[in-house]
């Protein structure tokens, strides 16, 4: 079975009220670098077209939109969130899609975000598909706001990997289209980079995140790697399942941030669900540990891990060893359990 059919086929609709935003929150970040409040704000919206159409294999917003949102449900979004504003300076908006793509967020709905935000905030952030990005929507836009990132969803630099394991069919020149484009209209780029999408191995995943990083640096502002978490219904989850995928371990991630320290784009890692069996983790005794020094490694606290040690390090370098091994992906340590 294609995996683009396969992706589609693990996703269920359901029906959700669209007048009320999905989340908002506030978590720490880095502005001017500077430590600061940014508010997070998930709107809920149609979501993005290609998880309609097939969907990347470990993405599971699509499962938090409504069938159908009218223009006039965003903007009663926007009006309830706003009562909300804390005086955060840096404001993250998400919409489980792109926000410039007219047929979720119509301009004139974009136009209202923006003018908002741009007014209560220093820094805004959006995030869309390489391919959607238009030169006058970005001049727009920043007609609104004091400073604008668009953060990208690139996942990784290599074709096959893309394709194969994403279900992604835009990459690294789709990517730097989109970056010029930004930067022309005074925009900056934040670019999302996958830490082990499935199929791949641990190893594999490694050095898969460290080259697109390097690769990826030239048309980047902010690198973002995102260890993969098994999100409901999705390709990922549908492996987890079966015991054919396990997250990427935490020392996976602390080696790649410290390999891809030389680049000149801001490297970070705000590991999802991190500790947690669904999400990038280790051993468990020392799982907060990592998770807490990869958040001061991002916001600029520290600048290496030397300090970190586990004896579940030598069980994470024989992991690696194993798969490669055995000649698969696959979960070893299931696989011996049953």
């Amino acid at each position: 079975m294609r995996l683009a059919q396969l992706a589609k086929d693990e996703r269920r609709p359901r029906d959700f009220d669209p007048r009320e935003y999905i989340s908002t929150w506030t978590e720490k970040d880095l502005l001017h670098g500077h430590i600061v409040d940014a508010w997070v704000i998930i709107f809920r919206t149609r979501g993005c077209y290609w998880a309609r159409a097939s969907g990347c294999s470990m993405c599971g917003y699509v499962n938090d939109v409504a069938q159908e949102v009218a223009p006039a449900d965003i903007l009663h979004q926007v009006d309830t969130v706003l009562r909300k504003h804390e005086s955060q300076p840096l404001v993250k908006v998400y919409t489980s899609g792109n926000f410039f793509d007219d047929h979720e967020v119509s301009p004139e709905v974009r136009e209202r975000i923006l003018h908002e935000l741009g007014d209560r905030c220093d820094k805004v952030i959006v995030e869309t598909l390489s391919h959607l990005l238009r030169k006058e929507q970005v001049e727009a836009a920043m007609n609104h706001v004091r400073e604008l990132e668009i953060a990208l969803g690139l996942e990784s630099t290599n074709d096959r990997v893309l394709r194969q394991s994403v279900n992604k069919v835009w990459g690294l020149k789709e990517h730097a289209h989109a970056t010029d484009l930004a930067h022309a209209a005074g925009a900056t780029v934040k670019t999302y980079l996958l830490v082990k999408p499935p199929f791949l191995t641990e190893r594999e995943a490694i050095e898969d995140a460290v080259r697109s990083g390097h690769e990826a640096d030239p048309h980047s502002d902010t690198i973002s790697f995102n260890p993969v978490n098994v999100q409901s219904r999705t390709i990922v989850d549908r492996l987890f399942r079966r015991g054919e995928y396990r997250p990427p371990w935490l020392w996976s991630v602390v080696e790649v941030l410290e390999r891809t320290r030389d680049v000149k784009a801001h490297v970070k890692s705000h590991p999802t669900a991190g500790g947690m069996v669904r999400g990038a983790h280790n051993c468990g005794s020392c799982d907060r540990r990592v998770v807490n020094a990869i958040e001061e490694f991002s916001l600029g606290l520290r600048r290496d891990f030397d300090d970190l040690s586990c004896e579940c390090k030598d069980v994470w370098r024989a992991y690696s060893e194993m798969q490669e091994f055995m000649l698969t992906p696959a979960d070893p340590l299931a696989v011996l359990e049953t």
